[in-house]
C-alpha cells in the first residue's frame, strides 16, 4: 500500500505542451524555484490531448520513472492541473509526492503571506484544492474506526476529514467575511473623502512592489521572483498640482491563476474593482509582452475589473533594449496619456508618471454649477463635507448658486439620486 511522502524538495520538472498551448517550461522553472524547489532533472512532452488516467502517455510515464529513480527525485512537479485522479494515479506509479501547477502555486502563496488576512486567504484556498483530492489522496482514509469502544456503524476515516475539512472552511469563510465587511468601510470612506484610489497590477515579477515603493516610499518587501508580495497594501500617493489619491498594490497575476486563489482573494480584488484608475505594469525586459498582457487582460475579465480605465506602465526600461530605454509618455489621439516608459529601480521616468497620473485622474473630475433651493440644505451640506465647492454665491430668491469640482461617477450619481441636471 502506497502512501504519499511528507516532504521533498529534489523535483523533477514535467512539462507537457498540449496542442495549440505555449511553450511555459522557463515560467514553470521560475516558480519551482519561487517555491524552493532544487531543479535535478526536466523533462518534456507534447501531446494532443491529455492522457486520461496519467495526463501523459504511458511511455513518457516510465521515462519518468527512470529519472526519480536515476536523480533520487522526491518531488514530482507537473506544469498543468491535473484531476485528482491523475494525480494519485501517477503517485502510484513513481512512489513520489506529485504536485501539479495549482497545488504549486498554492504552496508558493502560503509561504509569502504576511498578514492576517492573507493567511486566512491562502488557508481557505489550500483547503477548497484538498476538498476535491480527499477522495482519492489517501488510503488510509478508507479504514473504519477500529478498536475497543470504536466498533460500530461509525464513520470512516475519510468521512471525518471531510467533515472537518467542512467545518474548518465554513470557520474561514466568516472570518474573511468579517474582513471583506472592514475593507467595504475603509472604502466608503473613501469614496465618502472623494479620493480616487490607482491599483497596481500586473503580471508577476513585473515590478509593481518595487514601483509602489517608489511612488509612495512605503518601503516594502520586493525580490526578483514571483509573488514576492501578496498582501494588499494602500498608502496616500502625492501627485504634483493633482487631486489627493490612494494607491494600492495587489497580488500579481499569472497565466492559469487558479480559481481558488481568485475565489479566497476576492476582498483584496475588489480593491482592483473599485479603483479609479488601474496602473498596468508590464516588464519592458520580456519577450513575451504580449502575452502577458493578454494574461492580465484575462484574469482582469474574470474578476470583474476589465472595465476600470487603465494607463500602462512599461517597467525595467533600464534593462530594455537600447532603442526603448528611454522614459516617455505615450499619448492616444486625443492627447490622453495611455503609456509611461519608466525604471522604478533607477527612478528614470517617475515624474513623467506623476504627470500622467495627474492628467487622468484629474481628467476624471469635473466643474459644474449647480442651484439648490432653500429645501435642499442637506445637499448642499453633503457637498461641502466632501470638499467639492470651490465657490459659492446667494441669489436674491434664497438660492444657492455652487460652483463644484468633483469625479464624474460622483457626478452621474448625484443625477440619478437626486434627480440634479448634469449636463455641460
Amino acid at each position: 500500500m502506497f502512501e504519499r511522502p511528507r516532504a521533498g524538495e529534489r523535483a523533477l520538472l514535467v512539462q507537457v505542451i498540449l496542442e495549440g498551448e505555449p511553450d511555459t517550461s522557463e515560467e514553470f522553472a521560475e516558480l519551482a524555484r519561487s517555491a524552493g524547489a532544487e531543479a535535478v532533472a526536466e523533462i518534456h512532452a507534447r501531446r494532443r490531448k491529455p492522457d486520461p488516467r496519467y495526463f501523459v502517455g504511458s511511455g513518457k510515464l516510465e521515462e519518468i520513472r527512470e529519472l526519480v529513480v536515476d536523480h533520487a527525485v522526491e518531488l514530482v512537479l507537473v506544469d498543468h492541473a491535473l484531476s485528482p485522479a491523475q494525480e494519485r494515479n501517477i503517485e502510484q506509479a513513481l512512489s513520489c509526492r506529485v504536485l501539479d501547477r495549482t497545488g504549486l502555486i498554492l504552496d508558493i502563496f502560503a509561504q509569502r503571506a504576511r498578514s492576517h488576512e492573507g493567511k486566512l486567504q491562502v488557508e481557505l484556498a489550500q483547503l477548497r484544492h484538498l476538498a476535491t483530492r480527499l477522495v482519492r489522496g489517501w488510503t488510509h482514509l478508507e479504514r473504519q474506526k477500529g478498536g475497543i469502544g470504536q466498533r460500530g456503524p461509525g464513520e470512516t476515516q475519510l468521512e471525518t476529514d471531510r467533515r472537518l475539512l467542512g467545518d474548518r472552511i465554513k470557520q474561514l469563510e466568516r472570518r474573511l467575511e468579517k474582513v471583506d465587511r472592514q475593507r467595504a468601510e475603509g472604502r466608503r470612506g473613501r469614496q465618502r473623502a472623494e479620493l480616487p484610489v490607482v491599483s497596481l497590477v500586473g503580471y508577476t515579477n513585473a515590478g509593481k512592489s518595487t514601483l509602489f515603493n517608489a511612488l509612495t516610499d512605503a518601503g516594502g518587501f520586493t525580490a526578483d521572483q514571483l509573488f514576492a508580495t501578496l498582501d494588499a497594501t494602500l498608502r496616500k500617493l502625492d501627485l504634483p498640482e493633482g487631486p489627493e489619491a490612494v494607491v494600492a498594490d495587489t497580488v500579481g497575476f499569472i497565466r492559469q491563476l487558479p480559481h481558488e486563489l481568485v475565489a479566497a482573494f476576492r476582498s483584496t480584488l475588489q480593491e482592483t474593482r473599485q479603483s479609479t484608475l488601474l496602473l498596468h505594469v508590464i516588464d519592458a525586459a520580456d519577450p513575451e509582452q504580449d502575452e502577458r498582457r493578454a494574461d492580465v487582460a484575462e484574469v482582469l475579465d474574470e474578476i470583474g475589473a476589465d472595465e476600470v480605465p487603465q494607463l500602462e506602465v512599461i517597467n525595467k526600461i533600464d534593462l530594455a533594449p537600447a532603442e526603448a530605454d528611454r522614459p516617455a509618455i505615450e499619448r492616444d489621439d486625443a492627447g490622453r496619456p495611455v503609456r509611461v516608459r519608466v525604471s522604478a529601480a533607477t527612478g528614470a521616468g517617475l515624474e513623467a508618471l506623476r504627470a500622467a497620473l495627474t492628467e487622468r485622474l484629474a481628467g476624471d473630475r469635473v466643474h459644474r454649477a449647480f442651484t439648490l433651493g432653500p429645501e435642499q440644505g442637506r445637499l448642499r451640506s453633503r457637498l461641502y463635507e466632501v470638499g467639492v465647492v470651490r465657490s459659492e454665491q446667494v441669489d436674491d430668491d434664497g438660492r444657492f448658486q455652487l460652483d463644484v469640482e468633483l469625479p464624474r461617477r460622483e457626478l452621474e450619481r448625484l443625477g440619478r439620486q437626486e434627480g440634479l441636471e448634469t449636463g455641460a
